[in-house]
């Protein structure tokens, strides 16, 4: 398959690409490279990438109209896999515009691409657990629970997107897939998640900042085991519009995620406790009945093996990049 990969220079678009290039496709990446974080580091993301003989990058923002089109050309993507997204729920408070220029602009772009393309088997797209809000995690969350209440703009974005997918999918026939990732985490990660800035203090030995860690539960997701279903998600199109939790399915508390880290480490965390923030939602659990009745989806990665996992690569990291 030819493989379009946006945001292939993030987190998860990094080790979704290296995985199919790994399967023998060709993958065809695309990525802003904004300034979020640190560009080092997706630079470096990129070096491993444009190693492989079947790996071609361009260097484009797909909120932009006719980007995509304009660098592709006559290219025969068969299958996209949509991961470019401007992330973080609290930076959404302060650059609101970013969110729907990248999320919803960005997402009606690749759909109207794919329309267009005349090749466009399977359309694979980046949602979020945040669409189901502020609720109750006592079971998982299902793909059919209503979804009308986003806790902040990124997750209004998200929800933005599944509707938009619909909707093409309903009026041009385009097979879509929805998935929508709970809390993923591992090495080469994303330094403005929890785990990483927890890693980074605690070994430079100043305090971390907690927010209602009585109250937050996680339902933290190895990369790994997103990324070995993500092959078999790509290569078995929906008859329309379907969406897939992918999730751990075994929540965690924060006080959890900070004894993991402080384990890796080796060194004990102080810390400093602070109200729930706005836009934060106290649990995420998953229901992956579906995945893994459709996909044989079964993340097998614990917590602690996969923070002992991203330390290690972060110890490597700083080594190389102090």
């Amino acid at each position: 398959m030819d493989i379009l990969v946006t945001g292939v220079a993030g987190f998860i678009g990094f080790h979704a690409a290296k995985r199919l290039l790994a399967n023998g496709h060709t993958v065809i990446g695309v990525d802003s490279l904004n300034d979020y974080y640190s560009l080092e580091l997706k630079q470096a993301r990129l070096a491993h990438l444009k190693s492989e003989p079947d790996f071609k990058f361009h260097h484009l923002d797909i909120s932009e109209k006719r980007a995509l089109k304009s660098a592709l050309g006559e290219s025969k993507v068969t299958h996209i896999l949509h991961l470019a997204a401007q992330a973080g729920v609290r930076y959404s408070l302060e650059n609101p515009h970013s969110y729907i220029q990248s999320n919803v602009m960005g997402h009606l772009n690749i759909l109207e691409f794919a329309r267009h393309s005349g090749n466009v088997q399977h359309l694979a797209y980046a949602s979020s657990s945040s669409v189901y809000g502020e609720r109750e995690a006592r079971t998982g969350f299902k793909e059919s629970d209503p979804v009308r209440e986003p806790a902040s703009l990124y997750a209004a974005t998200k929800l933005s997107g599944e509707m938009l997918s619909e909707s093409y999918a309903r009026l041009y026939g385009i097979p879509q897939t929805g998935l929508r990732f709970f809390t993923v985490y591992g090495p080469w990660g994303r330094p403005d998640m929890a785990y990483w800035i927890f890693t980074q203090k605690i070994l430079e030995g100043e305090p971390i900042t907690l927010y209602a860690p009585d109250l937050m539960r996680r339902d933290f997701t190895y990369v790994d085991d997103i990324v070995d279903v993500l092959p078999k998600i790509l290569t078995k199109a929906p008859m329309g519009h379907a969406i897939y939790n992918l999730g751990n399915s075994a929540p965690n508390t924060l006080y959890d995620l900070v004894n993991s880290v402080e384990t890796a480490c080796g060194q004990k965390a102080e810390t400093i406790i602070k109200p729930q923030q706005a836009g934060d939602v106290r649990s995420t659990f998953a229901d992956i009945s579906a995945a893994k009745r459709d996909f044989g989806f079964a993340p097998k990665t614990k917590l602690e093996d996969g923070i002992a996992q991203f330390v290690d690569w972060y110890r490597e990291w700083k080594r190389e990049n102090p």
